[in-house]
């Protein structure tokens, strides 16, 4: 019988199938070419039409037209999804219709050419994009790519064909393909299909074989597509141990700035990554100039950043005004082994003449640590001219900062002129200059003015302080030295301040973002509860980035509202809850990625959207209003980090409700246990009655007299009405026991519902007297009537069952502050000290039970205890002065609840 019980529940096991159903990832499967024309499209057809041949689920998603008729028949017999039409500058363009695949959710799905480009209005700006929707969803996939695509390998497929592929693919994509099947054949094959038009139209095939299609490309390309694949197969079958190992070895850093060149560092570092097997960083450092890179500047740093995290990288932002230093120390504490810099060929001018270069300033810093090297282009003008641009923002002028310049060396000569007629050195005069340049640089902006006091302050010394006096000459041989050394001294010294005045503002910005999120950190470690914990950060969001903000801690699939804050000069938040908006926030909840303005998915959406991640599993998504304009990449990133402190202050949340719930399922299995140990003694004795007293009947009826038969007859009868009073017990109890939040209450006249206990008590107990005492005012309160009405017939009850028959019984109803409270009093013998523990929990440990005993209310009064605690009341008893107990129970009124 035990071992039948444990079986486990069918239904279990079929939820639980269903659940890994649902959670189960795609297969994906590329068929992998050298170039155009090799059959990569021709063999996936033929594959597929084994797979559908065999029973399986196969739907035919995407294939490019081809001209080739051989591989169009290769569609023959298959399900085909009708491509969806896009709109575009009066063009309609087909496009693969994901919705409507992912409506079907067929087996297996075929989509050609990965690394397509979709029509602007698409959901998602790539092709990739689309299929990694598809094996999310836990649809196995078949696709095409070449190797041409390859984002790693981008700069090497240009240097070979003089052609930069504009359409790439992150390597993350081509890693995760369970399988990789290479379609190869001879160049010189190739070359055949393109003469004989199987491939490109004549005239086109002609253009194609005379530039990215020739022999020597074509070699070069295959090398590189079998190097690939065997590179795949070559890590599948590594050891697990040795990989480990090598991870836990190697880490490589590479340093990206706004140089276009940066591209081809990030790229060299992601191939050497792979082959390493390791873990990679990218690190920008900000500097002085950082606040004055222009849009085309800041557009390629964005760029590189994101080229390196979509082939894998940590993006790591830091600041400081010695790039180097910065990275140095970086690389000390992160256990950095190997740091890609990149170096362009550049023309000594006389201001770098004297400058380190940077990456021998680095292998300076870090002897022990290996530091490569990737050669770039020369610089183009076209990158030369915004630095331009950037050095101009050092030299503005303004009226406001002449003004304390003209100021500040009008009371430096003044006090040079007092000085001077003291008959002091002139040293002390230089020095009064000095100062007065220092002072300048300080409260200026820019190297200008500093720059210009300089040269001032050293023509002005010169004309009233050296003889012959009020002119430019100089009679001793010593002061056209003095006038360069003070020159110097000056320039520098304005310099050096101008400087440490940027290091301060970046130091600042630092500092308040270091302060930002300790402060986010420390509200969310005090506060408690999910809507105070999305208020807070709403509320941190707009004042930190003023826009409205929109925070989803349940996928809006089915048309939940987010909680939304609106700010002062943005759009109505209320937009953030349309149901487009919604649509996009249902995909970050299911795709894990961030979606909407500004990312390559959904671009069309109002809002950022970013899921709050923690251990796997999205807790939230939050959605930052872009009217203003998209965020940068610092504010993305400024904006992980706060993510990160939100996901541990939801998974504390989580566990706690978790907590709560494991201790109120456990509180639930006790009541459980108790009023099933409480029934089987309080139920056996009244039957056991009812059974001997009708035995009795049956079988002496004749030989009974008609007061034993009467008596009899009753005490059938009383124990009936007991064990009816048990069930209605056992009733109220059922209703509340499953979830007490779910009580429906609504507001009652206290004063009737203590009425209708009353007229139902003298029922079953006519000669016995019930004071009743209730206030002038009507009490209104929110109840469950038919629930307290049983908490009152139980307390009756017992006062009656425990006091002598002549005593009264008392009920009491007054307004307590913000409750309502009632009160039983009997005159009985009261309630033992050793009974007090016990008195609401049915069950006294370590105390026998009578017969007498086992007929008393300890079950009555535990349900009472639980329908109390159900409407958020108290419920207490005490012994009465002169005799007796009294049980008193409170209600919290209408608006204290």
């Amino acid at each position: 019988m035990e071992a039948f019980d444990l079986r486990p529940d069918p239904d279990a096991i079929l939820e639980e199938l269903e659940t890994d159903q649902e959670q189960r990832q795609g297969r994906l499967k590329i068929f992998f070419g050298y170039a155009a024309g090799v059959g990569k499209t021709y063999a996936m057809l033929e594959n597929a039409q084994e797979r559908y041949k065999s029973g399986m689920d196969v739907l035919v998603g995407y294939i490019e037209p081809h001209t080739r008729p051989e591989t169009m028949q290769k569609l023959h017999g298959l399900p085909v999804l009708a491509p969806k039409t896009i709109s575009y500058r009066g063009i309609e363009l087909k496009e693969f219709d994901l919705d409507e695949a992912l409506r079907r959710r067929p087996e297996l799905i075929l989509v050609d050419e990965l690394a397509h480009t979709n029509a602007p209005g698409a959901r998602n700006k790539k092709r990739y994009q689309d299929i990694e929707e598809l094996l999310g969803a836990g649809i196995d996939v078949y696709t095409t790519v070449n190797v041409q695509h390859m984002e790693s390998l981008n700069d090497i497929i240009e240097n070979i064909t003089k052609i930069q592929v504009q359409e790439t693919v992150p390597d993350s994509v081509f890693d995760r393909a369970e399988t990789i099947e290479l379609v190869d054949i001879e160049p010189d094959e190739l070359l055949r299909r393109f003469e004989s038009g199987k491939i490109y139209r004549p005239e086109r095939a002609e253009t194609a074989m005379r530039n990215f299609f020739t022999r020597k490309n074509l070699r070069l390309l295959r090398e590189i597509a079998l190097r690939c694949t065997t590179d795949k197969i070559s890590f599948e079958n590594q050891n697990e141990r040795s990989l480990s190992d090598k991870m836990a070895n190697t880490k490589l850093l590479v340093c990206i700035g706004a140089s276009p060149s940066s591209a081809k560092c990030i790229r060299w570092t992601a191939r050497a990554a792979e082959a390493f097997h390791a873990s990679w960083v990218a690190l920008y450092v900000e500097d002085i100039e950082s606040e004055q890179m222009t849009a085309e500047q800041q557009k390629t740093i964005r760029g590189n950043m994101d080229l390196a995290e979509k082939l894998g990288a940590e993006v790591v932002n830091l600041t400081g005004h010695d790039i180097a230093v910065t990275v140095a120390e970086y690389a000390k504490l992160s256990g950095i082994t190997n740091i890609v810099v990149g170096k362009s060929r550049n023309k000594k001018t006389l201001k770098n003449l004297f400058d380190i270069d940077f990456e021998d300033h680095l292998i300076a810093l870090l002897p022990s640590i290996e530091v490569h090297i990737i050669p770039g282009g020369a610089v183009k003008r076209a990158y030369k001219r915004p630095r331009q641009k950037v050095k101009t923002e050092n030299f503005r002028l303004s009226w406001t900062d002449a003004i304390k310049s003209v100021l500040i060396l009008a009371a430096a000569t003044l006090l040079c002129f007092g000085i001077h007629r003291l008959d002091v050195m002139n040293q002390n005069i230089i020095m009064v200059y000095i100062f007065s340049v220092l002072l300048i640089s300080r409260v200026t902006e820019g190297y200008v003015y500093g720059i210009a006091a300089s040269v001032i302050s050293v023509l002005t010394f010169n004309f009233f302080f050296t003889e012959p006096y009020f002119t430019f000459n100089a009679i001793q041989t010593a002061y056209p030295l003095t006038f360069i050394i003070m020159l110097l001294v000056a320039l520098i010294t304005s310099t050096l301040t101008v400087r440490i005045k940027a290091e301060a503002r970046l130091a600042v910005k630092r500092e308040h973002r270091t302060e930002v999120l300790y402060e986010i950190n420390k509200k969310l470690l005090a506060t408690r509860g999910l809507d105070r914990i999305v208020a807070l950060t709403n509320d941190s969001l707009v004042k930190l980035f003023g826009r409205s903000v929109v925070f989803f801690t349940v996928d809006p699939e089915h048309g939940e509202d987010g909680t939304v804050l609106q700010a002062a000069d943005d759009i109505d938040a209320t937009v953030l809850n349309t149901s487009d908006e919604k649509a996009v926030a249902h995909w970050v909840f299911l795709n894990q990625k961030r979606a909407g303005a500004g990312t390559d998915t959904l671009m069309g959406a109002a809002a950022f959207y970013m899921p709050v991640i923690s251990q796997g599993k999205v807790l939230a998504v939050w959605g930052i209003s872009c009217s203003k304009g998209t965020l940068d990449h610092s504010t993305r990133l400024f904006l992980r980090m706060i993510a990160s402190q939100v996901a541990m202050a939801l998974e504390r949340q989580h566990l706690s409700d978790e907590q709560r719930n494991v201790i109120v399922a456990s509180e639930k299995e006790k009541m459980r246990s108790t009023l099933l140990r409480a029934i089987s003694h309080d139920l056996r004795t009244p039957l056991a009655g009812i059974l001997g007293a009708s035995s009795a009947i049956r079988e002496n009826g004749s030989m009974l007299d008609e007061s034993t038969r009467d008596s009899l007859v009753a005490n059938i009868q009383e124990e009936s009405q007991w064990l009816i009073r048990m069930v209605e017990n056992l009733l109220s109890v059922t209703r509340i026991s499953e979830n007490a939040s779910n009580l429906v209450k609504s507001p009652e006249a206290a004063e009737e519902v203590v009425g209708e206990a009353i007229s139902r008590i003298k029922q079953r107990f006519p000669q016995r007297e019930i004071l009743v005492r209730v206030p002038e005012e009507f009490l209104e309160v929110p109840m469950d009537g038919t629930l307290i009405v049983q908490v009152l017939i139980n307390l009756l009850e017992n006062a009656i069952k425990f006091s002598p028959n002549d005593s009264a019984v008392e009920i009491h109803l007054e307004k307590e502050e913000k409750s309502a409270k009632f009160a039983v009093l009997d005159r009985g013998r009261g309630i033992s000290g050793e009974d007090f523990p016990y008195l609401f929990t049915s069950d006294t440990p370590g105390k026998s039970r009578s017969a007498d005993s086992s007929r008393g209310m300890g079950i009555g009064l535990s349900i009472c205890k639980t329908i109390i605690q159900a409407h958020q009341g108290t419920l207490e008893a005490e012994n009465r002065e002169g005799g007796g107990a009294v049980f008193r129970f409170t209600l919290p009124l209408k608006g204290s609840e």
